[in-house]
């Protein structure tokens, strides 16, 4: 399906306040100013995109395909990384990204204040990356993102109708996006090596966060 012939399709499925909403995200900042104001949702369910904005919640998953569709529409590639933590220590987090005059920049729906939003300034994935390692902090105060995927491009995926098709969304999000194999960020040793988070650096992290929501925290 083209481009112009799937965004159209998605835009006829949203009621007309939505779809308004839709057009008026026309840079990469003013989509990320919309996830912010979506209600941070960290349950099992992973909406499509049509679902994020019919129920005005997401997470970082489903918000991003969301921001990777709406980047489409403005002329972008729908692109996406998954960011990934030690297993069993943290959520995994999802970047759309998008590029200008050859750097790249990325938006996404988070419960943290310094894992959203990227200017284009980054010459490459790793460099971009690598800007979240720092505040990727664990409720124990463990810096733990450890790698990250090579970008899928959900353009290949239209047949899945995964823009307001929820069955389809989940069919690209767990059979084709997750799973990949993470590109290394640091060596076991440097992981080894990591200072601690200082109770006044995890404080600066978690500022405007609902720690409900939290890896470890959530009671779902």
């Amino acid at each position: 399906m083209k481009t112009t012939s799937f965004i159209s399709e998605f835009e006829s499925h949203l009621p007309k306040n939505l779809r308004k909403k839709f057009n008026q995200l026309d840079t990469p900042f003013a989509i990320q100013l919309y996830l912010d104001s979506l209600t941070y949702n960290g349950e099992e369910r992973d909406r499509s995109p049509f679902n994020v904005m019919l129920d005005n919640q997401s997470h970082c998953l489903d918000g991003g395909f969301l921001a990777a569709l709406c980047l489409w529409r403005i002329g972008f590639k729908p692109l996406l990384v998954d960011i990934v933590p030690d297993p069993g220590v943290d959520d995994d987090h999802v970047l759309a990204l998008y590029q200008i005059e050859g750097r790249w920049g990325a938006l996404a729906k988070t419960n943290y204040i310094n894992l959203g939003f990227r200017e284009p300034v980054y010459k490459n994935f790793r460099e971009l990356v690598m800007t979240y390692f720092e505040h990727y902090v664990s409720i124990h105060q463990v810096k733990c993102l450890t790698g990250y995927t090579r970008p899928i491009d959900a353009s290949h995926y239209t047949h899945l109708n995964w823009a307001w098709n929820e069955a389809g969304a989940n069919v690209l999000y767990h059979k084709h996006f997750y799973g990949r194999k993470p590109i290394p960020l640091i060596t076991k040793s440097m992981g080894k090596r990591l200072s601690p988070v200082t109770d006044r650096a995890y404080e600066s992290e978690v500022l405007h966060t609902n720690l409900n929501e939290s890896f470890g925290n959530r009671k779902y």
